[in-house]
């Protein structure tokens, strides 16, 4: 047992707050585990019940007259008299006459126009300075760049605008300005750990998903721990990474256990000498909404007309009704699908009606070119519908049967397996069981055992 451990508590210490880090986080609370979870960098647009280590010397943005408390809208970036703001789905432009002044980034869900981000440009179109906004519309930090637009500070802002954090990005050092007094830390790692100790996190046993700055932490906290553990969320290419090797060879007595939540690098790890009883396979507990009702109904999420043998797939199952969905408009290409009596379009989706689709399809087809939208995939598995991709379309593969992707000149196979989907519950059961275990979905108690 670690000296000092305190063995019944856990937190999360995340470098970001990810996909993974938020099934992570999700299956130890569907389990009855809801520990506090600690993220180092803060992108603005935290869940609530998360903190970050910058967040919490920050201050509460909620209760600042200063803030929105919403995000910002793109069209309400403060600019200068006369210059104008242009706006696509994917982004902004602040413009000055001829000259572009500005760039605004949005946060995932684009669509929204939500800013996220705003460089601004010199005469030459250089970064010189970029402000980084939150979800309460509020500037939380500034990035400093030189004239070569490369960063070389960040500063970040308490609710009332003073500067409370000043980290130099070339040296590392980091500046914390707080209650009258001012700390120097060598690195970020030092930073963290003054954290922990402030919020008597130290004793606690940790759970983390990254070997950068969680693991140096770790690394430091205490060397006769023993109960931390790894949740590996990579992949795995030629060679076990170095800090992992580290922990394998025995030389990182903090951490005890690695979890691999990704079946290819399990397999991969395993291939490249890694002990199994250190390195083991875990998977997530998933939050299904509902079971397959096995109807003849199939979605297509898509932002482009780019879907693969689309109209062979429609022809060839006039049984099947295919409702497929776009949050901007669609091309004239995409609308004469409409002339086929089993299509159903979905131009300029509103989200009522995205919920609507996926309680009412049990087949996913994920098909479309180019990006992923609506996180589709993941939303087809959590609803059970038998998901059905092509090799050159396949867009997360974690949540995907291997046996479900078909190369596009099988087309004729892929066919034939919706059309033996509907009403066929025993085959269904077969397909969502071989989704599952691809996907390493969990039952409760391989959680509470952890």
């Amino acid at each position: 047992m670690g000296e000092g451990i305190i063995q019944d508590k856990v937190i999360f210490l995340f470098d970001k707050y990810h996909t993974d880090s938020e099934r992570l986080r999700d299956s130890f609370i569907a389990a009855g585990c809801d520990f506090p979870t600690v993220l180092i960098d803060d992108d603005g647009f935290l869940p609530n019940g998360i903190e970050s280590v910058y967040g919490y010397f920050l201050g509460d943005f909620s209760k600042s007259a200063n803030s929105l408390n919403r995000p910002r809208y793109f069209n309400e970036v403060l600019i200068p008299d006369y210059w104008e703001i242009t706006s696509s789905n994917m982004s902004g432009k602040i413009i000055d006459r001829e000259y572009e002044r500005g760039r605004i980034y949005y946060v995932d869900a684009s669509y929204k126009r939500h800013v996220k981000m705003v460089e601004w440009l010199d005469e030459k179109r250089q970064v010189r300075y970029s402000d980084y906004y939150n979800q309460y519309g509020a500037i939380y930090a500034r990035v400093t760049h030189d004239q070569n637009s490369k960063a070389i500070l960040k500063s970040y802002f308490s609710p009332d605008g003073k500067e409370v954090i000043v980290e130099n990005l070339v040296t590392q050092n980091i500046i914390l300005n707080q209650e009258n007094t001012v700390k120097i830390f060598e690195n970020k790692t030092q930073f963290v750990l003054y954290y922990l100790k402030l919020r008597k996190y130290d004793k606690h046993r940790i759970f983390f998903n990254s070997l950068s700055y969680p693991f140096f932490v770790c690394c430091q906290l205490n060397v006769a721990r023993g109960h931390d553990i790894l949740f590996w969320q990579e992949p795995v290419s030629k060679e076990i990474p170095g800090n992992m090797k580290m922990i394998l060879n025995g030389n990182v007595k903090q951490v005890g256990q690695i979890y691999v939540q990704k079946r290819v690098a399990y397999n991969r790890l395993i291939e490249l000498g890694a002990d199994k009883d250190l390195v083991r396979k875990k998977g997530f507990l998933y939050p299904f909404v509902r079971n397959n009702r096995s109807r003849a109904s199939a979605l297509i999420c898509t932002n482009s007309d780019q879907i693969e043998q689309c109209e062979k797939i429609v022809t060839s199952l006039p049984e099947i009704d295919f409702y497929i969905a776009a949050i901007t408009e669609m091309s004239s290409k995409l609308l004469a699908l409409g002339k086929y009596a089993n299509v159903h379009l979905y131009p300029g989706i509103r989200s009522n009606m995205v919920d609507k689709l996926f309680a009412h399809c049990d087949i996913y087809l994920d098909i479309n070119h180019a990006n992923e939208i609506l996180s589709a995939v993941r939303r087809a598995f959590l609803n059970n519908q038998v998901i059905l991709a092509f090799s050159t379309t396949a867009h997360n593969l974690d949540y995907v049967a291997p046996e479900h992707i078909y190369k596009p000149e099988d087309v004729s196979d892929l066919i034939e397996v919706i059309r033996s989907i509907p009403g066929n519950s025993e085959f269904i059961k077969a397909m969502l069981k071989r989704q599952k275990t691809a996907a390493l979905a969990e039952n409760m108690k391989s959680f509470i055992k952890i």
